[in-house]
């Protein structure tokens, strides 16, 4: 895919970012089920017309396991508290793992670029994910960080700089996934 490719990757691109308003807004009013249901209606939309269908489909599962992982992680450190209703205690609510399902859509489509660009990748994530927490808790009372708030967003900009590229990586080699 190419960056002249826009009518591809620039659809994706806003999709996601529309995605993650409907899913944030919709958790900070209670409704933590807006994420799933939006992520579920671009995935319908996006993949049957995606030339990457398996390695999506792959990117998508791994994705959503390791941001529950990682989100539960940044839950049981203090780091992190969602203010949505989540069906567990002490984990990540389902809301913020469909976002991470959401993410893996972008991977290769409008992130294309990035994967063989490890160095930028980990400066989207550094500067990306933080960024994506801080407007989740500033703009929408989704999330509470805690304080003194630099040493969570420091912690965030570590795990996305390292993230973003290694699911890039995925990305790229999951591609044979798709080859014919």
């Amino acid at each position: 895919m190419q960056l002249d490719n826009w009518r591809r990757w620039l659809p994706n691109l806003v999709y996601f970012h529309v995605v993650w308003i409907i899913a944030v807004d919709g958790a900070a009013d209670g409704y933590w089920w807006w994420g799933p249901a939006s992520v579920a209606a671009w995935a319908a939309w996006e993949l049957p017309r995606s030339p990457y269908l398996r390695s999506d489909l792959t990117l998508m599962l791994g994705t959503g396991v390791l941001g529950f992982g990682l989100d539960t992680l940044w839950v049981q450190t203090g780091l992190v508290r969602f203010t949505s209703p989540a069906s567990w205690g002490g984990v990540a609510p389902l809301w913020i793992v469909s976002l991470w399902v959401g993410f893996a859509l972008t991977l290769n489509h409008s992130l294309y670029p990035l994967k063989t660009r490890p160095i930028w990748a980990g400066m989207l994530g550094l500067t990306g994910g933080p960024l994506a927490y801080w407007l989740a808790e500033r703009s929408y009372s989704a999330v509470e960080l805690a304080r003194p708030l630099w040493i969570v967003l420091a912690a965030l900009a570590v795990a996305w700089a390292l993230v973003t590229p290694l699911l890039l990586l995925w990305a790229k080699r999951l591609e044979s996934l798709d080859a014919r």
